[in-house]
């Protein structure tokens, strides 16, 4: 767990404009960030890809078990003000994001808090166009209505529970961009289904790899 500042995670404050949320720029230690970047898997496709059927380099794994501990659950249920123990998590990897990709959305409701740790360089261009950058917003009218834009960036954290109002979404961008999503579940007949489907993914990907 070398690899994640949790001392910054508990230091930083909690917002909420325009929904609860925590932002958490390089969550991913600087010393640990090349590492990381080197360790993720080539992906060519688009989608979410279970964290199970890939295989990761030994910085990326230790980044994502960190993320996946005991520690980290801890400190987002004190933030948060939430009771979140024995939840299910589902943990996945998109790679690629493509024009059908950023619509204005909330998420999942089986879904209790969503976590999304952005792993790119900071340097790109598009980043500075702001093509890509999730925005949270006020509403689900247009992406211009927004209170934080989050860049997806340098080990970047973002955090929040999820709930009928947590709009969010980011212009168009064509390319690589890799970020971690991590969820806690319900234990909702819904959220059991989606983990179902998490797993046969992981295991059909696997089968697919190996043949």
């Amino acid at each position: 767990m070398d690899a994640l500042d949790f001392d910054a995670l508990r230091a930083v404050e909690v917002s909420d404009d325009p929904f609860t949320h925590i932002l958490l720029p390089r969550f991913v230690k600087p010393a640990a960030l090349q590492a990381v970047f080197a360790a993720l898997p080539p992906m060519k496709g688009r989608g979410s890809f279970p964290i199970e059927a890939l295989k990761l380099g030994a910085a990326a794994r230790e980044a994502i078990a960190g993320l996946q501990s005991e520690t980290f659950r801890n400190i987002v249920a004190e933030k948060f003000g939430l009771d979140l123990k024995g939840a299910p998590v589902m943990t996945t990897l998109r790679g690629n994001s493509g024009a059908q990709d950023g619509r204005i959305h909330t998420d999942s409701l089986a879904k209790r808090v969503t976590i999304l740790l952005y792993l790119n360089p900071g340097n790109g261009e598009a980043w500075a166009r702001q093509e890509g950058c999730l925005r949270l917003l006020r509403g689900p009218d247009g992406l211009e209505n927004y209170a934080a834009e989050v860049p997806p960036v340098d080990g970047t954290l973002l955090v929040f529970p999820n709930g009928p109002t947590t709009w969010h979404g980011h212009k168009t961008y064509i390319g690589q961009r890799y970020v971690v999503q991590m969820n806690y579940m319900t234990t909702s007949a819904k959220a059991k289904a989606e983990m179902r489907r998490h797993h046969l993914s992981a295991f059909v990907k696997r089968l697919t790899r190996a043949a």
